[in-house]
């Protein structure tokens, strides 16, 4: 084990461990900081938008008010109070055709009615003017507002992301430094590994050819536990006197099997006599007892015929003596329903 790369590898683990976790920190502090730039822009916005609410309603409240509009001759609550009596003079306008107090095309006040409805018409429209240059003026400061925040943000989010960006590059920077150290590592050890396996192989060789399994020497067959026991994988065969042992051992062994299946047949043939006894025991047996069967079923069916001559027989017996005993008008009513 070559334990200096190993600790530099732990080593660089563990540097590149803690520049995760520093970056990782750093993002995390730069994304509490933005969410805290987040807040305060919306509480920003929100409280504009209240004061541009307020200035809104303090402008209806102050120039818009309800007595200045055209139609609220309508619905004043204070009409009554206000309206003048039903007559003035004789030149009050009121005044309908039937008083011949005014007849018709007759107009006194038509210049300065007209005159007042121009002005009035004048003021009018610039103060819609007023009130739209200030909505348009408002929501441009708002949109102004909300660019300069996106700005911000935008700027903040490019920061953090070329400073990611940095990072990555440094991380694979050192990552692509450490690989390029273990590759050439790798095949240093790879070729001292090859190295050795030439050496080790050549030694093998030199030993298997100098050795006993190849020169086939039949004294490295025999066993340290005894001459009479061998080691198998070094064991070059057996001798004449030794296979006519097993010849003859072999031959024993057959013999001894015929003998076996002779007797193996000779009691399943025993076996087999005995079962067909059995079987036929048996079907002599369940003849005997179908006989007796049949021959009781037959008596219970000449019981049941006799029973049943007997029972129709005391029917008639039964019917005949009932008509016997019945008038003869109703008799024949009741021989006429049953003819019907």
């Amino acid at each position: 084990v070559d334990k200096d790369a190993l600790d530099t590898q732990v080593k660089d683990r563990k540097i590149q461990e803690a520049a995760e976790k520093a970056r990782n920190e750093e993002l995390a502090n730069e994304m509490k900081q933005n969410d805290k730039i987040t807040c305060m822009l919306e509480e920003r916005q929100k409280s504009e938008i209240r004061n541009i609410n307020k200035a809104i309603s303090e402008f209806q409240k102050n120039f818009q008010r309800p007595e200045t509009r055209r139609e609220f001759d309508l619905y004043d609550p204070q009409a009554l109070k206000k309206d003048r009596p039903a007559r003035i003079s004789d030149s009050d306008p009121r005044c309908t055709v039937s008083g011949l107090q005014k007849f018709m095309g007759e107009d006194l006040n038509y210049d300065q009615r007209m005159k007042f409805q121009k002005e009035q018409l004048r003021e009018w429209s610039l103060q819609q003017q007023r009130d739209k240059n200030n909505a348009l003026a408002d929501q441009k400061y708002i949109d102004d507002l909300y660019d300069k925040s996106r700005i911000e943000v935008d700027q903040k989010t490019m920061l953090q992301q070329q400073k990611e960006d940095e990072n990555r590059r440094a991380v694979c920077a050192a990552t692509k430094d450490f690989n390029r150290s273990q590759a050439s590592e790798l095949a240093e050890r790879k070729k001292l590994e090859k190295r050795q396996k030439m050496k080790d192989d050549m030694d093998e060789i030199c030993s298997l050819l100098q050795g006993d399994l190849l020169s086939e020497n039949p004294e490295q067959a025999v066993s340290s536990f005894g001459r009479h026991r061998v080691v198998t994988d070094r064991w070059k065969g057996m001798n004449q006197d030794q296979l006519m042992a097993i010849r003859y051992s072999q031959q024993q062994q057959v013999l001894e099997k015929l003998r076996l299946k002779e007797e193996e047949r000779r009691r399943d043939a025993e076996w087999d006599r005995q079962r067909i006894q059995a079987a036929r025991a048996q079907l002599v047996l369940e003849r005997h007892q179908e006989r007796r069967n049949r021959e009781w079923r037959q008596g219970l069916d000449n019981i049941n015929a006799d029973l049943s001559h007997e029972q129709k027989s005391k029917n008639i017996y039964l019917k005949e003596e009932e008509y016997s005993n019945c008038p003869t008008d109703e008799y024949y009513a009741q021989f006429n329903t049953t003819s019907r």
